[in-house]
């Protein structure tokens, strides 16, 4: 049953907060994904690594995220979110500070290791306060800034550590400087706690009732896996991040070795990347509340992310429209990101938003523990255009996963329609 935005009269400013400290929330987990490869170079030069060795840094850090997302959604249910964040961003300062004193490989995997750790709760986290704070005719809009804000979180870091490494002379220094700024956002976030408190606020849209309108009888835990379409999200979720892991960990290195690039200007290309995937994200946030098939959005948006880093890969662009060209791929991707966000939580039975969204989640997590070290060999023997033809071979196969699951969702909405 759906409620009218005027019988829930939630003020603006009240959702806003909300919002906005989720997205910077988001922000930072995207920031600390990168905590690692925008310094790959450094490490090669100091440590003597191989991209092979660089691409495990990056699965274990996915590894860890994966599995402890996929549980973490059980424990966000449990005992609520808001405890479940602080500890990921202390995860997260801890993470910066074994970075900022490694000494070897096994320094980075620790760091690897403890970030990982930190990002896993993030998405049960974030779209359960989501879902039960914000009034439901914002929310299509809260999934479009939780997405932007990733997006710059990750559009920031290579900006941020590369640029503090090359100031300072030292990527230890640029380290330090990211573990002041997860303390700086759990700060905010402690005087701003009432804002993402998930035990208060449960609008329409969440709650679990019959047709009726009588609360339904609770299910089972685990009875979410029994859906095809939570698997085909979380398949979705794989394909996508594949191509995703491939431009942010190899991007740079790749066009370096097609064009004959500076690293100054080729590591600007992630950042590129994610800005154009911010913008598309604020195109895609008001596409949600126009379209009614969502894997259409998904599918067009993706298809124009995938031809053109299939284009940077052929080496016939100019080396600067290559990046350029590389770059507006995200746009595509971004555009494609609220409508993904809705189909899950279509997808979702009532009640398990934490566990839905930490499985689906939990694909992107391993696709980027999958992409990594498979992309970086792909450098290590010589063929910097299969990283774009493979993102590009990975994102068409996340169009068929997504039109799998609307194909189902409206299959199944005769049958939900005929009792309300």
């Amino acid at each position: 049953m759906t409620i009218p935005a005027s019988s829930n009269p939630v003020p603006l400013r009240q959702d806003a907060r909300t919002i906005g400290l989720i997205g910077l929330a988001h922000g930072t987990s995207h920031f600390f994904h990168m905590l690692l490869p925008p310094l790959f170079p450094w490490f090669i030069s100091d440590f003597s690594l191989s991209y092979s060795e660089l691409g495990l840094l990056v699965t274990m850090f996915f590894v860890i995220s994966g599995i402890g997302q996929a549980l973490s959604g059980f424990l966000v249910d449990k005992i609520g979110a808001r405890p479940v964040l602080f500890a990921a961003l202390a995860c997260f300062v801890g993470a910066a500070l074994a970075a900022a004193s490694a000494h070897g490989y096994a320094g980075l995997m620790l760091a690897a290791g403890l970030a990982g750790l930190g990002n896993a709760p993030f998405h049960p986290v974030d779209f359960t306060i989501l879902n039960k704070r914000v009034s439901a005719p914002r929310l299509g809009h809260a999934f479009s800034v939780h997405g932007i804000t990733g997006n710059l979180g990750w559009a920031v870091a290579p900006v941020f550590l590369a640029g503090i490494t090359h100031a300072a002379d030292s990527w230890r220094v640029a380290y330090l400087c990211a573990a002041a700024v997860a303390v700086g956002v759990m700060v905010l976030l402690a005087f701003n706690r009432d804002a993402v408190d998930d035990r208060l606020g449960s609008w329409g849209h969440e709650a679990k009732k019959t047709a009726a309108g009588v609360p339904a009888a609770p299910e089972h835990p685990l009875a979410f896996l029994k859906l095809p379409s939570v698997w085909l999200c979380f398949s979705f979720f794989f394909w996508s991040t594949c191509a995703l892991s491939a431009v942010q960990s190899f991007a740079s290195p790749s066009l370096q070795q097609l064009y004959g690039l500076p690293l100054s200007l080729t590591s600007l290309v992630v950042t590129g990347f994610m800005l154009c995937g911010a913008a598309g994200m604020v195109a895609g946030g008001f596409l949600v509340a126009k379209v009614e098939r969502l894997e259409f959005t998904i599918g067009v948006a993706l298809l124009i992310g995938a031809t053109l880093l299939a284009l940077a890969g052929t080496g016939l662009v100019p080396g600067v429209g290559a990046a350029v060209v590389a770059s507006l791929a995200g746009f595509g991707v971004g555009l494609a990101g609220p409508s993904r966000d809705m189909l899950i939580k279509r997808a979702a039975p009532p009640g398990a938003t934490g566990r839905v969204y930490g499985t689906v989640y939990s694909g992107l997590d391993l696709g980027f523990a999958v992409a990594a070290p498979t992309f970086g060999m792909l450098l290590d023997r010589g063929q910097p255009s299969w990283v774009f033809y493979g993102a590009a071979m990975t994102l068409v196969m996340g169009v068929l996963s997504a039109t799998l699951v609307g194909s189902r969702q409206r299959a199944r909405m005769p049958a939900t329609a005929a009792p309300a």
